[in-house]
């Protein structure tokens, strides 16, 4: 207990914001810790890292051929540093190629629209289709819509609600009088509820009347998925199975929605090509640093790799991906025979619902059972400002020491420091040791426009890194990953009480591990 009070003594002084005096400062003469600053912010290969990884590898889709040579290239990359790295296989996925698609509006007049059909769809097998537009029939409740969708054959469906304005808030918030933003938000709000309630009446979820369209012979759906940034969408997968499933941007989607409102005849012509590679292999992407005389426990730097593909998925997870990778870089370098074993996890499928990481975990409990600390980076380019210790009650104090440790020019970019926290739910690979009551922590960076312009989009893009914010987290990760192994002491696992639901007053309980999805046909029940 005494040793937990000296370490969270140190939070007040971590908290505070990094005097001018601190530049180029330690707070100990550690030599290691001197080393892996000098590498890391003095010799940093991030960029490189992170040019190939987008640019040249580019998607990484799992079951996609982007995705394996990704594993492939970690793999080289890491032997290339004389660090033994291996593709583990933890199930099987739908394999699939994009291939180039392209949307012309044809009818009542001719432009090229930016849309993309959507992961592991159907294409046109590379032939234009062209065919009308048509939006999804607006029926009574899902008799009337059995009726009703046999008007869809032959045409272009569209089954999402169209934005009123593609004008960022922002803008509105800078220029419009607060009567008229009020008024768009309302109406917006209103639109988005009735067309809500419209798709409710048919009685089937998404999948399902994506499915009940194809089966009544449309020619493709269409949809919209607007990340409220200037000329940004989201892509994310189609559930058709035939027919090509798409997404347009806001305004073109728009364009078309009005078109087809009015009866003004818009016709489409698709050209979309992919390839359907049946049932494949994949693999998350394990590296290791082996202990010495305590090779049984484990610091993990985790990651997931793979992406959406509507980009190149740079700060959805290129960020977290190359952090890892520079810190075993610097870690080999500095940290050649660490105490504990150093392993970096590169995750599989973590977009459709951290499979990756929790088969991983299930498959190797000996790791779970040794974990001295796991830190994950998932949340973009942004330099890391806030922690949390899991709701383990010891855990800040270990956070504390080892980041007290740190130079005052990453600790004093730190916002908050939750103790003891909470586990980690399911929004990234840390869940999947949390759920254990392993100590698995998040690196939570700032957004630098995250959600609005990177996550998930067609904009996620190798020119939105902010390096030197990279660099920061590499170094950090270094840091924090050599304190961790060397650390005499392991961390214990008392949990906290978890507080009661504000809402209905009964114990809420630690969240449980959710088994994988080992396949395809398991992610698509």
């Amino acid at each position: 207990m005494m040793r937990r009070m000296i370490r969270l003594g140190l939070l007040a002084l971590l908290l505070s914001p990094a005097p001018a005096a601190w530049a180029q400062s330690f707070p100990s003469n550690d030599p290691v810790i001197k080393q892996i600053w000098a590498m890391g912010m003095d010799s940093s290969q991030v960029g490189r890292l992170a040019q190939v990884l987008t640019d040249s590898i580019g998607p990484r889709l799992t079951g996609s051929p982007g995705m394996k040579a990704g594993n492939d290239w970690l793999v080289a990359t890491y032997k290339g540093w004389g660090i033994d790295a291996e593709n583990v296989q933890y199930g099987t996925w739908k394999g699939w190629k994009r291939g180039a698609s392209h949307f012309d509006l044809i009818s009542p007049r001719v432009r090229s629209l930016e849309g993309m059909i959507l992961a592991w769809s159907p294409g046109t097998k590379g032939k234009p289709v062209d065919g009308p537009v048509v939006i999804l029939p607006d029926a009574a409740d899902s008799a009337a819509f059995a009726s009703a969708v046999t008007s869809v054959k032959g045409a272009y469906v569209m089954i999402s609600a169209p934005e009123l304005s593609c004008r960022t808030d922002s803008s509105y918030k800078e220029s419009a009088l607060p009567a008229e933003f009020d008024r768009m938000v309302k109406d917006r709000t209103d639109y988005r509820a009735a067309w809500a309630a419209r798709v409710k009446r048919t009685g089937l979820n998404n999948k399902a009347l994506q499915l009940a369209l194809e089966a009544a012979g449309a020619k493709g759906v269409l949809t919209s998925n607007w990340s409220a940034g200037w000329g940004v969408f989201r892509v994310f997968d189609g559930k058709t199975t035939k027919i090509p499933a798409a997404v347009l941007s806001c305004e073109d989607y728009g364009l078309v929605f009005r078109l087809a409102q009015n009866n003004q005849g818009p016709v489409l012509r698709v050209t979309a090509e992919s390839q359907d590679l049946g049932e494949v292999p994949v693999f998350n992407t394990i590296a290791t640093i082996p202990g010495t005389d305590r090779a049984d426990e484990y610091v993990v730097l985790s990651a997931h790799f793979d992406s959406w593909d509507g980009s190149s998925g740079a700060t959805d997870n290129g960020t977290g991906t190359v952090t890892m990778m520079e810190a075993m870089r610097i870690l080999k370098t500095v940290l050649p025979k660490p105490s504990r074993t150093i392993l970096v996890g590169h995750w599989s499928g973590e977009e459709q619902g951290l499979n990756g990481s929790r088969a991983y975990m299930a498959d190797h409990p000996k790791v779970v059972e040794g974990l001295q600390a796991l830190f994950n980076q998932d949340n973009g380019t942004g330099r890391v400002v806030n922690m949390n210790a899991a709701g383990l009650m010891d855990g800040g104090a270990f956070l504390s020491d080892w980041l007290s440790k740190v130079p005052g020019e990453i600790t004093g970019n730190f916002r908050s420091f939750g103790i003891p926290g909470s586990p980690a739910g399911g929004g990234s690979d840390n869940a999947s040791v949390a759920c254990y009551g392993a100590p698995g922590f998040g690196l939570g960076s700032l957004p630098w426009e995250y959600f609005s312009y990177t996550w998930h989009t067609n904009r996620d893009t190798y020119d939105k890194l902010v390096l030197s914010e990279v660099r920061n987290n590499a170094t950090l990760t270094a840091m924090l990953t050599y304190l961790a192994a060397q650390d005499p002491e392991q961390m214990p696992r008392v949990r906290r009480v978890m507080p009661l639901n504000p809402r209905t007053g009964e114990q809420t309980t630690w969240p449980e591990c959710s088994p994988a999805a080992r396949s395809f046909a398991e992610y698509t029940r």
